[in-house]
């Protein structure tokens, strides 16, 4: 087996796993690569069908073309879709930066969604190379009942044996991408043949090599129009990979704040 083929039989047991052991169970789908790069993943895993809902948390700065996107697959893949609405920025911790309290609007819809739809287990596709705090999360990773993090204090995971029991009135986050990095993702895309949002590639002189809202999202220079000149790309390139979110760039803990509130 190569690395793609390691990645995929690691990241199909885990949703198995989710599956079998957290319901109900659903997943956030933010129509980026690693999401979409997850959602495939999730159809080989249940032969075709897609077990769990898939989970929007919108806030209407989505650009046109995600909502495009959004729409096109739902029908093409026969997804159970839930638009979990968020609460406007008066709502978030006046205390965090301003383009953090956009960014905290999704962890109060997060907040709303497994409330109301009594989610025991939420999957997301977030990996441990993106961010540096999230080089610190768990396969499976317990959720007081507020939603927070408590990353000082975590489980041991050993030879693939996971803690899949929330705390109570709390939930599981279940990251079956954790080991992959950006350019495993793109390389399984290209292999795959996979779809994705036509923002990630190069116009005018400009990519989005991460989306996220229109209002806190920006393209970086870029002259890769196809996956392999992405995957070219980043094979040369030293930048981050969230160069272009403004959140990121606010104050060296507000990542690592909303991410203790709950946010992905």
């Amino acid at each position: 087996m190569d690395r793609l083929d390691d990645l995929e039989a690691q990241s199909i047991f885990i949703l198995r796993e989710a599956v079998n052991r957290l319901t109900p169970l659903g997943m956030l789908w933010s129509i980026g690569k690693d999401s979409n790069v997850l959602l495939w993943l999730a159809r080989k895993a249940f032969f075709g069908r897609v077990p769990f809902p898939v989970i929007l948390l919108d806030t209407g700065n989505e650009f046109p073309e995600v909502y495009a996107f959004r729409d096109r697959i739902i029908k093409e893949w026969g997804l159970s879709y839930i638009d979990a609405q968020c609460p406007g920025v008066e709502e978030t911790d006046p205390s965090l930066p301003p383009k953090s309290r956009a960014a905290a609007r999704k962890t109060l819809g997060l907040k709303r969604v497994i409330a109301s739809r009594g989610f025991r287990g939420v999957m997301l596709g977030i990996r441990r190379d993106e961010q540096a705090i999230r080089g610190k999360e768990r396969v499976m990773s317990p959720r007081d009942a507020s939603g927070g993090w408590d990353f000082k204090h975590q489980p041991a995971e050993f030879w693939d044996q996971y803690n899949a029991e929330p705390p109570a009135g709390g939930h599981i986050r279940v990251h079956p991408l954790l080991a992959w990095t950006e350019l495993d993702v793109w390389r399984y895309i290209e292999r795959e043949g996979m779809p994705v949002v036509p923002l990630y590639f190069a116009r005018d002189g400009k990519r989005f090599r991460s989306l996220g809202e229109k209002d806190i999202t920006f393209p970086i220079a870029s002259t890769a129009a196809s996956i392999a000149e992405i995957i070219a790309e980043l094979e040369a390139s030293r930048e981050p990979e969230r160069a272009g979110r403004a959140m990121d760039h606010e104050s060296e803990d507000a990542f690592e704040r909303l991410r203790a509130q709950g946010y992905m």
